[in-house]
């Protein structure tokens, strides 16, 4: 196990803003707030989405769209530095109107409307190829 310890700099409350790329949204407010790192979760409503899901075998990722209104049931991610610009790794379970659970690697979705608390940390992260799994990690 990689570990590191971390001190918590800020805690931030948010709205995304309605119309806007959930991801993108927590990405653009780290970098005007200069954050390296952080842990997030959030709620809310997206108007469409677009999931990813990792192949273990393939080692790629399998992408699944849904352009149908969905609640953002939970939302939990970190904030790291990837090729020098703060990456929002973003894992979310959507619920569709029925209560039916989609979930996986959240890409993409449009604000409906989006709650969010952020806690960044002092230290930065940086995301760093590992060969064993092919993925951007932060080691």
């Amino acid at each position: 196990m990689n570990a590191r310890a971390v001190t918590v700099s800020e805690e931030y409350l948010a709205s995304l803003e309605h119309g806007a790329d959930w991801r993108e949204e927590i990405e653009e407010f780290c970098a005007r707030k200069d954050i390296d790192s952080a842990w997030f979760n959030a709620m809310g409503a997206v108007q469409d989405a677009e999931l990813w899901f990792y192949d273990q075998n393939t080692q790629e990722y399998q992408s699944v769209t849904f352009d149908e209104p969905l609640e953002v049931a939970s939302c939990v991610g970190n904030v790291a530095l990837l090729d020098g610009e703060p990456f929002a790794h973003t894992h979310a379970v959507l619920s569709r109107r029925s209560g039916q659970s989609l979930a996986g690697h959240l890409n993409a979705g449009t604000v409906f409307a989006g709650e969010l608390y952020l806690r960044a940390f002092e230290e930065p992260l940086e995301r760093e190829h590992d060969d064993v799994t092919d993925l951007d990690l932060w080691l």
